[in-house]
C-alpha cells in the first residue's frame, strides 16, 4: 500500500488530483493509515494508471468514468460500448481539427494580406478584415511596405 505523496510521486502528479479524482469518484483509496493518510493497493495503482493513459489520449473524466464502470465489470459490457467511445471521441477530435485548419487558413490570410511596416495602423489591412462584414474579401499588400 502507498500513501497518497507516494503514488503521486510514483505518478508524477500532484496529490491535489488524487484527491480531485476521489471526489470525482474515479479513484478511491483502498484504505486509511492510522494517522488518517490515505493508503492505495495495486489495483488502485493500476486504476491510476488507467485513467492518466485515457486522459492522455483526450477522454474527458466524465469518459473515464465510463470507461471504468465497462473495466471493472467487463462480463456485462460489450466490446462495441468501448468503441462507440473512442468513435465519439475520434469524431470530436477530427472536428476540431477541421475547425483549426480553418483557423489556420484565416490567419493565414489575415497574414499575408498585411506588410507588417511601420505604418499607422489607421490603414491596418487586418484591421480592416477584422471590420468588415464580408472577412473573405482582405486587401492585399501590392508592394514591399505599401497597404492598399
Amino acid at each position: 500500500m502507498l500513501h497518497i505523496g507516494e503514488l503521486a510521486k510514483q505518478f508524477q502528479i500532484n496529490t491535489d488530483t488524487l484527491r480531485f479524482y476521489d471526489k470525482q469518484g474515479l479513484l478511491s483509496p483502498s484504505g486509511q493509515s492510522d494517522s488518517g493518510y490515505r493508503l492505495y493497493s495495486d489495483r488502485d495503482i493500476k486504476t491510476l494508471g488507467f485513467i492518466l493513459r485515457a486522459k492522455g489520449v483526450g477522454f474527458s473524466l466524465t469518459d473515464i468514468k465510463t470507461l471504468l464502470s465497462i473495466e471493472v465489470d467487463k462480463a456485462n459490457n460489450e466490446c462495441s460500448d468501448v468503441k462507440e467511445l473512442v468513435d465519439d471521441k475520434l469524431q470530436q477530435v477530427t472536428e476540431k481539427i477541421a475547425e483549426l485548419q480553418a483557423f489556420q487558413r484565416s490567419l493565414a490570410r489575415l497574414s499575408s494580406a498585411c506588410c507588417g511596416g511601420h505604418e499607422s495602423a489607421e490603414d491596418c489591412t487586418i484591421l480592416q478584415a477584422l471590420e468588415s462584414e464580408d472577412f473573405a474579401i482582405i486587401p492585399e499588400c501590392h508592394h514591399e511596405g505599401e497597404c492598399l
